[in-house]
């Protein structure tokens, strides 16, 4: 740990006080970019530990990356062909359908995770180490990126075996792959700060994912019926999923404006978020070592 942080060493020395950071808006914008800047080293070197320890002492090493969407996409599979799950008609055979919206949501569901994940693993010396705290969202991030390109194997293969053609907007699916993920950071983000004082957020957060993921049409197509249109439609996932799923299949947008906009709420409550984030670490770090 004392080579990851080495380049802390280098950082000045932070003083707190009792006069808050958002009366100095110019400044605080100028530290939040110096101290970006300034993690990149940091949570690469965090990003290369973290992925090393994760698949390092397992027998099936980089398989688990693929295990999730795959038990999920057979389990949905099944239970459509038995009747017991009817999604109706989808404009790619089905299990394709599922392989997709199951890897968008892994990508939302892992950079929703990632910022208290990081947090709570670094409690140890987050209290005894000056460094950029954006240094542990940066290397979070990298980790579900990797993750993800490890499981677009999977989306080859499943497109190859059903002979799907692809249209020329799957180009534009990597903006809509990070914008979910955007969305995904933007909730972690905000409930960071809860989740370092209350464990219930971090043991809270699969149990609401997993509800989540049935009100979104991640294994079946959109609603049409009332309430499950309505609920669809304020699912802030719903047209991000929709809409990226089309530029990989179909090039034919249905909830394009819902996509836009949600981007726009998104990078905007990501950028609160990330101010919240840095005036509430420091208190919270102090209050957890106390």
């Amino acid at each position: 740990m004392e080579e990851t942080l080495k380049t802390t060493e280098e950082l000045p020395e932070v003083v707190y006080t009792p006069e808050s950071q958002l009366r100095k808006p110019r400044q605080l914008l100028k530290s939040m970019w110096h101290d970006l800047m300034a993690s990149r080293e940091l949570a690469w070197r965090l990003f290369v530990r973290n992925i090393s320890a994760m698949y390092r002492q397992t027998m099936l090493g980089y398989v688990w990356a693929f295990l999730p969407p795959v038990f999920t996409t057979l389990t949905f599979v099944f239970l459509n062909s038995q009747k017991i799950f009817s999604v109706g008609e989808t404009d790619i055979p089905y299990p394709a359908y599922v392989m997709i919206g199951t890897l968008l949501w892994q990508g939302f569901a892992d950079a929703m995770n990632s910022p208290l994940r990081m947090i709570n693993q670094s409690k140890s010396f987050l209290a005894k180490i000056n460094f950029p705290r954006e240094a542990l969202i940066l290397a979070g991030i990298g980790e579900v990126l990797f993750n993800f390109a490890i499981r677009l194997i999977l989306l080859f293969i499943v497109f190859f075996w059903y002979k799907i053609s692809v249209p020329m907007t799957v180009f534009w699916a990597p903006l809509g792959i990070l914008a979910m993920m955007a969305l995904g950071l933007m909730f972690g983000v905000l409930l960071a700060p809860l989740g370092v004082l209350y464990q219930d957020i971090e043991k809270g957060l699969p149990l609401i994912t997993g509800m989540w993921m049935f009100l979104t049409p991640v294994v079946y197509p959109p609603p049409t019926g009332w309430p499950a249109s309505l609920l669809s439609s304020l699912n802030p996932v719903s047209p991000l999923l929709i809409t990226t799923r089309e530029m990989i299949t179909t090039g034919n947008f249905t909830h394009l404006t819902g996509f836009i906009v949600i981007i726009g709420l998104t990078l905007t409550l990501l950028f609160i978020g990330w101010i919240l984030y840095r005036l509430a670490l420091p208190h919270l770090i102090e209050r957890i070592s106390a």
